[in-house]
């Protein structure tokens, strides 16, 4: 038997196509007195359509007398297997929605990829870009003032006997040359990209 495509969605169990031998047998099954109202009704009902349902066929046919029925290999003979179509699955809005998120995180990946070759790549590597590198840059200057206070104080304290107001003058001038030193150097370490910090150097030998 070959397959076929019916549009009515709502035929129950297998259904078959009409045949010229089944329309006969429904016709004369719809007049047959042996047979209850309600299938005879059915009988009729099913001979005037294109389609019909095996197993309603297959009952009207068990209930007539085996001396008015006709085989049930030759009743079927010709007939084709209706198949039908389900209805597309509607799709509900988060889904539609997360599909749509996915589509372009997709086409935003794919034309990273394009441009990768012309595009600049990110430095990954500023600096203070970690905690670590934050706290270790603040102590490092703290220690340079300090240390620029201190060289500062003893050494205006040996040029002018002992002066309070000239040692904390020579103190306050060395905390400012070791914040302009530290200013200095800060700007040698960002403008060369090869002096980078140890946790940006060690981060950068993990990604590697």
């Amino acid at each position: 038997m070959k397959k076929m495509s019916s549009d009515d969605p709502n035929q129950p169990g297998l259904v078959i196509t009409m045949t010229e031998s089944i329309r006969l047998f429904l016709l004369s099954a719809s007049k047959d007195r042996r047979l209850s109202e309600e299938l005879r009704e059915l009988a009729l009902t099913l001979s005037s359509a294109a389609n019909a349902p095996y197993k309603q066929i297959r009952s009207i046919w068990m209930e007539s007398a085996f001396d008015s029925r006709p085989g049930l290999i030759s009743l079927f003979s010709g007939s084709n297997f209706v198949f039908t179509s389900p209805k597309p699955r509607e799709k509900s809005e988060e889904l539609k929605e997360r599909l749509r998120k996915l589509t372009e995180l997709a086409e935003r990946k794919e034309y990273q990829e394009l441009v990768k070759d012309i595009t600049p790549k990110k430095d990954l590597n500023e600096p203070f870009s970690t905690y670590k590198d934050q706290i270790g840059f603040g102590l490092h200057v703290a220690l340079t003032m300090f240390t620029g206070y201190l060289i500062g104080y003893f050494a205006f304290r040996a040029l002018f006997n002992h002066s309070p107001i000239m040692n904390s003058a020579g103190g306050i001038l060395g905390l400012v040359f070791g914040m302009l030193l530290e200013t200095f150097l800060f700007i040698i370490r960002t403008s060369e990209p090869n002096l980078k910090s140890p946790s940006s150097t060690s981060r950068l030998k993990k990604n590697q």
